[in-house]
């Protein structure tokens, strides 16, 4: 049987390739390709239990800053404008940032969450800590 963590990772994996695919008609796809194939191969590691924390930490924090950076000063605002257009259409630069900023989001709690998982498995928990000093 599959884990969780196998199929969750596996899953965004692909999502983030999907999400690259579709930055090839952005205005500057080689950057946007590259943040989200990053996300792709960092997900498949995970995917298959392999964690590069130093890797998962600085693409998490870099995502995170990103994302914070390019978020929209209203975001109702941005929804609004959105749900009008009823087409992914990039019709304003903020709309653009606006999208590019949730999807670093994105990126930066997943990244997270494997990151956590990869510092879970390399720290022994309290219960194993104590099991081995009574071996």
């Amino acid at each position: 049987m599959l884990s969780f963590a196998r199929v969750f990772f596996g899953a965004w994996s692909l999502l983030f390739i999907v999400f690259a695919y579709l930055q090839f008609n952005d205005p500057d796809p080689e950057v946007w390709v590259s943040i989200y194939g990053l996300a792709a191969v960092l997900s498949a590691l995970a995917a298959y239990g392999k964690y590069l924390l130093p890797v998962l930490l600085v693409a998490a924090v870099a995502a995170l800053i990103g994302g914070i950076y390019l978020f929209p000063s209203s975001v109702s605002d941005w929804v609004i404008q959105e749900w009008r257009q009823a087409d992914l259409t990039m019709k304003t630069p903020d709309m653009e940032e606006a999208r590019e900023s949730f999807g670093l989001l994105i990126i930066f709690v997943i990244m997270s969450i494997a990151a956590f998982i990869g510092w879970r498995q390399i720290k022994p928990s309290p219960i194993a800590k104590k099991n081995a000093l009574h071996s």
